[in-house]
């Protein structure tokens, strides 16, 4: 791993460890077991190496969907699982970004940084199933898919501090949410194999 990419790595840990204000150069570089001169001549300064960071982190949260949906009831299950687990890794940084963003509101710009969230790539994902008649017409990709996209993002953020709510396990909880996806959408999933493109 490069210089650069273990400042980035450090500044992600140690911003979710102790946010904005805690997360300093020095503790950053030390982190990173570098110099605070190489933080400086990586970033330029402490708000650029942060943005970069946090940009860094939301960018690993993206997952595709194929282009040609064949599967629907697997992959939805793959791309939620995969969205959960990577939600649930970075809970701590993404809680922190949520509870400084007022004081902080340039850190959000990381979060519309990359080009496509995981709403729009669901969106499309529910579009090419209503182009191939395995979604009702009717639907609005973009609600349905926000709709998905929260429960996942619920799950990975308050799971682990609320217990007593979510007292059943994650893979009971995320093939429910697909199922029940698919069914808002006019996707039965029995009758999906059977229908032809």
């Amino acid at each position: 791993m490069d210089i650069r990419e273990r400042l980035l790595g450090a500044a992600a840990q140690v911003y979710a460890e102790a946010g904005y204000r805690g997360a300093t150069t020095r503790r950053i570089a030390q982190q990173a077991g570098v110099s605070e001169i190489t933080l400086f001549r990586q970033f330029g300064s402490k708000e650029a190496l942060m943005l970069e960071a946090l940009t860094a982190a939301s960018r690993t949260a993206v997952l595709a969907l194929p282009d040609e949906p064949a599967d629907p009831v697997r992959e939805l299950s793959e791309w939620s699982r995969g969205r959960f687990e990577t939600l649930f890794r970075i809970r701590s940084l993404l809680r922190k970004v949520m509870s400084e963003v007022e004081e902080h509101p340039e850190i959000i710009d990381c979060a519309k940084s990359y080009p496509r969230h995981p709403v729009s790539f669901l969106e499309q994902y529910v579009r090419r199933l209503q182009a191939r008649g395995w979604a009702a017409d009717d639907i609005n990709p973009k609600l349905a898919a926000a709709m998905l996209v929260g429960a996942i993002f619920t799950e990975a953020m308050v799971r682990d501090m609320i217990p007593e709510v979510y007292s059943y396990g994650i893979e009971e909880a995320l093939d429910g949410y697909v199922r029940m996806f698919l069914r808002a959408i006019g996707c039965e999933a029995g009758s999906v194999a059977t229908r032809q493109p």
